[in-house]
């Protein structure tokens, strides 16, 4: 058990490194691997389902709301890598993070990009039902750039 580190390498593009070793007692030489090991970002879903992050689906979705609207492919990439990043920050300790928490980010930085985008991505996340729940979501945009409250 006790032993020193002679050489150390890295591996596979960083993602394992080799260590040479050699035992203090006896002298013995040996060498050991070490890669690292990251769970998986968890999505909680509604019902407790729980999947891994996609951030591909998270990119589709964003890309449905922006759809035929003037934001550039650059925005679009930034805006996912900012949510990718926040939902890591948000699951660190459990690696699980609420899709609830998840389409709130989503919601966010759409409302500040494109107002329209914000409301195509809130009726399929809030699932609307009706007229009248869209018309609520625009008629509180319009108040907010009014002024009126």
């Amino acid at each position: 058990m006790d032993d020193k580190v002679i050489d150390s390498r890295s591996l596979a593009n960083g993602e394992s490194t080799r260590r040479r070793r050699e035992c203090l007692s006896c002298g013995f030489r040996f060498t050991s691997y070490e890669r690292i090991e990251e769970k998986p970002l968890m999505v909680v879903k509604r019902d407790g389902r729980r999947e891994p992050f996609d951030r591909a689906k998270l990119e589709r979705g964003i890309i449905r709301a922006l759809e035929k609207r003037p934001v550039s492919s650059l925005s679009i990439e930034n805006l996912v890598n900012e949510i990718e990043d926040e939902a890591a920050m948000v699951g660190k300790t459990s690696n699980e993070i609420p899709s609830q928490e998840l389409g709130e980010m989503v919601l966010g930085r759409l409302y500040a990009i494109d107002k329209v985008a914000y409301v195509r991505f809130a009726s399929v996340y809030r699932k609307f039902e009706t007229m009248g729940e869209f018309l609520k979501v625009i008629q509180r945009l319009e108040d907010e750039s009014t002024g009126a409250r």
